[in-house]
Parts: structure tokens; C-alpha cells; sequence
């Protein structure tokens, strides 16, 4: 195994119970990254949690939904209180939302998205800050190659501004914060094995506004199939380190040059 990237590095990951955030957890904590893991209160969580211990590492779980302020703020003080400081924070909650024609989506379905994935990424970045002003750090942010670089994801209109909105929001960051030495970079994935889909709702009315589209074999040309979520983890793991220290203000995309085809 390579060196211990993040040995004595205090991380939050949000999301941090499935999927990506569970995997970048997970390698965090193997590189040496002491991990709080928020979440809502899933056994999912504690399962992530588990894992990591098993293995030797350390980290514990906090119950937040990063669409409310105080939650967020006060897990953000769990972590620092109970590991001494932080020094990277990944924004990685979201959901896809419900999927539906702009004339169907309920102004309440959009704010869910909205809320869920644009405002708690501003909270969880908002409140960290203070606490990455004293030594410096870095902040990722999961985004997406939709409504960055491919717009075919028919009725996630709310679900694409979010993730536009997103990378908007880590360039305004970055400049914002490279006098403190905390770097802001985001992350576009494509297609990768996880369960947001769970949470995803459709309407039966998408059927109007499709477009029919017939994208060659191989969506994914570099595996001819969607990513894992340990692929995206080994980006978090680079954009965290050290390794990365010259890079801030930059929309990374790992999708096997799938939205290259899509866009």
C-alpha cells in the first residue's frame, strides 16, 4: 500500500453512509484520516463506521440532514471537538429528486433538490470554514456531469441546476478562500454504481418530453460500463492530499469520457 496520505488529517464526509461518500470514507480512513461520517440516521451509517474500525481507523457517525443549518453546524463541532481540528471537508449529500416535466415539478419538489443538494453544500462548506481558516485544508464537492456537461437527464431540471450551481458556487469559494490556503475543487462524476437511484422519483408524464436518443454501445467507452464509487474515492482521496496542494477552482470529471458521447 502507498503512504498513509492523510496520516493525522481530520475529515467530514457527508453522505458518508453509501456510495461514494462511504467509499471515500472508508480509503480516508485507510490513508490515516480520522473520519466523521454524517449522515441521516441510517444503520447504513454505522455499518460505514464498523468498516473502518475493523480495519484500524477511526471515525464515528453523526446524524445530520445537511439541508438544516444547526445540524450541520453542530455536527461540524462534533468533529473538530472530538479529533482537535479538521482539515478537509467532503460535500458529497445529495438526491436526484423527482424527475418530472418543468410544467408538473411541484415548486416544493424543487425546492427539496434545491435545498438538499445546493444549500447543503453551502452549509457544509459555510460551516467549516472557521475551523479550516487555522492550518488550511481542502473542500470537494460532488457534483456531476449533469447540468455541467451533458443535459440529457430528461426532468431533472432541479437536479441540474443544483449541480451547475454547484460548480458556480466552488469557483466563487476558491478564490474566496486561496488567501487562507483552503483549496476548493469539485467533482463530475458519470454514471457510478451507487443508490441514489432509491431516492429518485418519476413521473409518469416524463414520457412526453423525452427525446428519443439511442447512444452507441459502450455509454462509458474507457469500461463500457458505469464507475465504482472506490474509482471517485481515489480522486477525493488525491484532492485531499497533499498531492493536489496547487489545485483549487476545478470541476473535475470522472465518467470514462461519458459525457463526451451524452453532450
Amino acid at each position: 500500500m502507498s503512504a498513509r496520505r492523510m496520516e493525522g488529517k481530520v475529515a467530514v464526509v457527508t453522505g458518508g453512509g453509501s456510495g461514494i461518500g462511504r467509499a471515500a470514507a472508508v480509503l480516508l480512513a485507510r490513508h490515516g484520516a480520522k473520519v466523521c461520517i454524517m449522515d441521516l440516521g441510517e444503520k447504513r451509517a454505522a455499518e460505514a463506521e464498523r468498516e473502518i474500525r475493523a480495519a484500524g481507523g477511526e471515525a464515528f457517525v453523526v446524524d445530520v440532514d445537511v439541508s438544516d443549518p444547526k445540524r450541520v453546524e453542530d455536527g461540524i463541532k462534533q468533529a473538530v471537538a472530538k479529533y482537535g481540528g479538521l482539515d478537509f471537508v467532503f460535500a458529497n449529500a445529495g438526491i436526484n429528486g423527482k424527475l418530472a416535466p418543468i410544467e408538473d415539478l411541484t415548486p416544493d419538489e424543487w425546492d427539496n433538490t434545491i435545498t438538499t443538494n445546493l444549500k447543503g453544500t453551502f452549509l457544509s462548506v459555510k460551516y467549516a470554514i472557521p475551523h479550516l481558516k487555522k492550518r488550511g485544508g481542502s473542500i470537494a464537492i460532488t457534483s456531476s456531469i449533469n447540468g455541467n456537461r451533458a443535459f440529457s437527464m430528461f426532468g431533472a431540471s432541479a437536479y441540474s441546476t443544483s449541480k451547475a450551481g454547484q460548480v458556480a458556487f466552488m469557483q466563487m469559494a476558491a478564490l474566496e478562500l486561496a488567501r487562507y490556503k483552503i483549496r476548493v475543487n469539485a467533482i463530475c462524476p458519470g454514471a457510478i454504481q451507487t443508490n441514489i437511484d432509491q431516492n429518485t422519483k418519476k413521473d409518469p408524464a416524463l414520457k412526453e418530453i423525452e427525446i428519443p436518443v439511442q447512444y452507441p454501445e459502450g455509454a462509458q467507452p474507457l469500461e463500457e460500463g458505469p464507475g465504482s464509487p472506490e474509482q471517485v474515492a481515489d480522486l477525493v482521496l488525491f484532492l485531499a492530499s497533499e498531492e493536489s496542494s496547487h489545485i483549487t477552482g476545478t470541476a473535475v470529471y470522472i465518467d470514462g469520457a461519458e459525457s463526451l458521447l451524452h453532450g
